[in-house]
């Protein structure tokens, strides 16, 4: 669990993140902001995968649906308002994840990876292969959504360092939530289900409802990740919901350590480094980057999260438990 990490190393990444802009790097600023968005895509999944022992492969759904959201809920001419498509996003990506739970949640093991990869397969191909998304070349977002309220601004989504600040506060409220929610009644009856889900039938819990409340919840917060990743780069496709990009985000979560909201962070920072400096290196970086995934498995069992642990263990001569 995160609490192998200390405070104040999660204190001293935090305080690392908000000064980076300071740095006067604009192309890494944006690197960093997107390899946040994904380490909140990430956390989303793991409450699925690492707490509710629900392997999805149609995650990226509620992402792009999300991004989507916001791009043709502005139009053409003039920004949207950014508290009108937010919370709308948000809402309409757990709206989908919610009617999809409803079906998927019937089935379990290897069939309900595959019906949540052909629920997100559906979807995809709603925005690739019609005008509503603008097919393959997806739409652009000329008009980044204004935050005027109550006749001021808060902040500006133009200025690249707002942006930036903002997406840094996203991350900071989710992971916030999560730890909260996972510490509370309702999120230990999550791990209990991935525990045993039937012991906690026989307890008397509805394990249905958690279990789709767990869904619709960690759609509605890809959707936040989704909806700044398009005000981030100003255009959506549908490939931000094809079966590689759900594929690419559990990997994060693999790499990072399930059941680990931090894990889940260092497994987007490791996932965005590797594919930034082996696509520099070779052509056949994606063959690289498979096999330093396959090492990482085999040789880093609890992921990147536990290995603090483990070099406790190895310095103190005590073995792993």
């Amino acid at each position: 669990m995160s609490k192998h990490i200390p405070l104040i190393l999660k204190l001293i990444a935090l305080g690392g993140l908000l000064a980076f802009p300071m740095a006067d790097s604009p192309f890494y600023t944006e690197l960093v902001a997107k390899t946040v968005l994904f380490g909140i895509f990430a956390m989303s999944l793991d409450l699925l995968v690492g707490f509710t022992g629900l392997v999805s492969l149609g995650h990226a759904a509620y992402f792009g649906i999300a991004a989507y959201t916001v791009a043709l809920m502005t139009p053409k001419y003039e920004a949207a308002s950014f508290w009108t498509t937010f919370p709308s996003a948000i809402g309409i990506s757990a709206a989908a994840a919610l009617v999809v739970g409803i079906f998927v949640l019937r089935t379990k093991g290897i069939y309900f990876i595959m019906v949540t990869l052909a629920f997100a397969q559906m979807v995809f191909y709603l925005f690739h292969d019609t005008a509503l998304g603008g097919g393959s070349d997806g739409i652009y977002l000329n008009l980044k959504p204004d935050t005027t309220l109550f006749g001021g601004k808060p902040f500006d989504l133009d200025n690249p360092f707002h942006l930036y600040y903002l997406i840094i506060a996203t991350l900071v409220v989710v992971y916030l939530f999560l730890k909260l929610l996972l510490r509370s009644p309702f999120g230990k009856v999550l791990v209990g289900i991935k525990s045993n889900e039937h012991r906690m039938k026989s307890m008397g819990y509805r394990t249905f409802g958690y279990k789709l409340a767990a869904f619709s919840i960690a759609g509605g917060l890809a959707g936040a990740a989704g909806y700044l990743y398009a005000v981030l780069f100003g255009f959506v496709t549908p490939e931000l919901m094809s079966w590689h990009q759900s594929g690419n985000v559990l990997l994060m979560v693999i790499l990072g350590g399930m059941g680990n909201l931090v894990g889940a962070l260092l497994g987007a920072l490791a996932f965005v480094a590797m594919q930034e400096v082996f696509s520099t290196w070779t052509k056949h970086w994606q063959l690289v980057m498979g096999s330093v995934i396959v090492l990482s498995v085999l040789f880093l069992p609890g992921g990147l999260s536990a290995v603090p642990r483990r070099l406790k263990a190895a310095l103190t001569g005590g073995g792993e438990k």
